[in-house]
């Protein structure tokens, strides 16, 4: 199975929790708080995913780097956005210079 299938699928599932009971489902509880919430978990991750970079074990760098990828799966997902969103964009980057890229982002 490859990541691309895998993260298309939790893509869809997170999709799917939009109108769950957020009683039995950790994402229809962030969806039904709102963007805020959504957002102060991604935060959260992140700053756990620095502080273990910084310790340097690998093993908690893949954790806090999932964490952080579910949580912005579950934010593309509230703004009714997915995985193949940010793929397309990540297509469109291929082979242009980060630095070049940044400065065309600049002009719009």
């Amino acid at each position: 199975m490859s990541t691309h299938d895998i993260l298309h699928r939790l893509s869809e599932t997170l999709a799917s929790r939009r109108n769950a009971d957020p009683e039995k489902s950790y994402t229809a509880k962030l969806f039904s708080e709102g963007p805020d919430s959504i957002l102060k978990k991604i935060g959260e991750e992140c700053a756990e995913l620095i502080m273990a970079a910084k310790d340097g074990k690998k093993l908690n760098i893949v954790w806090e780097s999932t964490d952080v990828i579910y949580h912005v799966l579950v934010l593309l997902a509230f703004y009714g956005l997915s995985i193949e969103d940010v793929s397309q964009e990540m297509r469109r980057r291929e082979g242009i210079s980060g630095i070049d890229e940044k400065a065309a982002r600049g002009n719009k």
